[in-house]
C-alpha cells in the first residue's frame, strides 16, 4: 500500500525511517494521539516542553498515515515554539524536499550518517514514551523509601533515555513528571575517565555552578555526586559529571551524545530548577529498570529495615560481638577495614558503657545494577552516653553476604 500517494519517490526513502521509527515500536493507533495531558510539577510550567514532544511525534505519526500536509502544519507549529529543535527542521526540510521530487535519503543532503543515526534514535526514544505511558502509574523498584528531608527524587533510565521525577508524599514516591535525557556518547556504566559513559548508580545534586561555563552547557549545570563511595571503592575515576543543557542553537541532542553528564533542554532543565536549587536531590541512574504497582513492596526492603533495627539495638547494647556481626567481610569505611573497625570498636565499648542511640528520617535506595543486591540508607543519627552527646547524619552501603544484609560501607553522609 502507498503511504505517500502525492509524494511518490518519499515512500522508498522517508518511510523505510518511518517504518523503523514508529512500525517497529508500536502498531499505530490514532488513539494513541489523544493521550491526556501529564500530570506535572506545575501544569502551567511544564507544559510548553510536554507540547513539544507530543507535537514532534504526532508530526512522525501523521507522516507514517500519509497526511503530509498536516504533518507540515505540525512540524510548523513545533519550530515556532523551538526554533531550534534540529529534528523537527530536518524532517520538515525532507518533507519540502520530496514535495519539489528531490529526495534522495533522510536527512540528505547535509547531516552526515551519524548525525542522522542520531536523529532517529531521538525520534525513537520520543515515540516510545508517547505511546507507553504505562510508568506513568509505577513505581521504579529502587524506590523504596524517601526521608522528609528528600522533597523529589529523579530517575534516569538509561535505556529509554527519560528523566522521571518523583515527589515524596509521605515517605512514598508520586509521579510528576518526565524528561527526554541525552547520556554519554558510549552509554551507561561509566569506569574510568574519559570513558565517556554516565556512570549507574545513586547520586546526590550539587547547587548550580556559578561561573561562566562554555555554551555547550546551555542554561546551567548541577553538578552530581560521582564517584560516590561506593565508585571510589570499586577503583572508578573520572570526575565533572552534571545535569545540564544544551547549546542555545540546539533544543536536544542525540541519546548517546554527551561525555558523561545527563543532558535536557535548557526548556526542560529549567523547569527542574526549583527542585534543583535545593541541593542534595538524590539521582537513580539506572539501565534495565524494574517497575512495581504503587501498593508493591520490593520483598528485599522489610528485611532490610528489621536488620537495621537489629543493628541499631545491638549497638545500643553494647553487645560488641553481635554489632560487629552486621558488618560484611570486605567491610572498610574509606580508612579502616573489617579487621581494624572491629579492634577500634572493641577498644571503645570495652567498658560497657550506657549509651542511647536513636535514627530518624530513614531513607533506602536499592542500589541498581549491582552485582549483589545492594541499598544505600541514610539517615539522622542521635549518640548520647555519659561521655558524648552527638548527632550526624550518616550513609551506610547494605549488602547481601550469604542472603543476609550486613554493612558494606559506612561513613559521614
Amino acid at each position: 500500500m502507498n503511504l505517500f500517494p502525492h509524494y511518490p519517490r518519499l515512500k522508498f526513502k522517508l518511510y523505510t525511517f518511518i517504518t523503523l521509527v514508529i512500525v517497529t515500536v508500536c502498531p499505530w493507533s490514532a488513539t494513541a494521539l489523544n493521550r491526556p495531558e501529564l500530570s506535572l510539577l506545575t501544569k502551567d510550567s511544564l507544559s510548553a516542553s510536554t507540547k513539544t514532544e507530543d507535537l514532534i511525534v504526532q508530526s512522525l505519526m501523521e507522516i507514517s498515515s500519509g497526511d503530509i500536509e498536516s504533518a507540515l502544519k505540525t512540524l510548523d507549529q513545533v519550530i515556532s515554539a523551538t526554533p531550534n529543535f534540529k529534528l523537527a527542521h530536518l524532517v520538515k526540510g525532507d518533507l519540502l524536499m520530496a514535495r519539489a521530487q528531490q529526495f534522495e535519503a533522510f536527512g540528505s543532503p547535509h547531516p552526515s550518517s551519524e548525525d542522522v543515526a542520531g536523529y532517529r534514535d531521538e525520534a525513537r526514544k520520543r515515540i516510545e514514551r508517547y505511546l507507553d505511558k504505562s510508568s506513568d502509574q509505577l513505581i521504579p523498584e529502587p524506590i523504596w523509601q524517601l526521608d522528609g528531608s528528600q522533597s523529589y527524587i529523579f530517575v534516569v533510565d538509561a535505556d529509554k533515555s527519560r528523566l522521571f521525577v518523583y515527589r515524596n508524599e509521605n515517605g512514598k514516591a508520586q509521579y510528576t513528571a518526565d524528561f527526554y535525557v541525552t547520556i554519554g556518547k558510549n552509554g551507561s556504566e561509566k569506569k574510568y575517565a574519559g570513558d565517556k559513559k554516565t556512570p549507574l548508580g545513586v547520586y546526590f545534586t550539587s547547587p548550580k555552578l556559578t561561573q561562566k561555563l562554555a555554551d555547550t552547557y546551555g542554561d546551567a549545570a548541577y553538578p552530581l555526586s560521582y564517584p560516590n563511595e561506593w565508585d571510589r571503592r570499586e577503583g572508578k575515576t573520572g570526575s565533572g559529571i552534571w545535569l545540564h543543557g544544551t547549546p542555545h542553537d540546539t533544543y536536544s541532542r542525540a541519546p548517546q551524545s554527551s561525555d558523561g553528564c545527563v543532558v535536557l533542554s535548557n526548556q526542560d532543565l529549567s523547569k527542574l530548577a526549583p527542585i534543583l536549587q535545593q541541593g542534595n536531590i538524590p539521582v537513580v541512574v539506572s539501565k534495565g529498570l524494574e517497575w512495581l504497582k504503587p501498593n508493591q513492596t520490593s520483598k528485599d526492603k522489610q528485611a532490610l529495615l528489621d536488620t537495621i533495627e537489629a543493628w541499631r539495638k545491638d549497638w545500643a547494647s553494647q553487645d560488641t560481638e553481635e554489632y560487629l556481626s552486621h558488618y560484611a567481610t570486605e567491610f572498610s569505611n574509606g580508612s579502616l577495614d573489617l579487621h581494624h573497625w572491629s579492634e577500634e570498636k572493641r577498644r571503645i565499648q570495652a567498658s560497657k558503657p550506657n549509651v542511647d542511640i536513636t535514627i530518624s528520617n530513614l531513607s533506602l535506595l536499592r542500589y541498581p545494577n549491582s552485582a549483589l543486591p545492594m541499598a544505600v540508607v541514610t539517615f539522622d543519627q542521635n549518640f548520647r552516653s555519659s561521655l558524648l552527646d552527638s548527632k550526624m547524619r550518616k550513609r551506610q552501603y547494605w549488602i547481601q553476604e550469604n542472603q543476609q544484609w550486613k554493612i558494606i560501607y559506612e561513613g559521614a553522609a
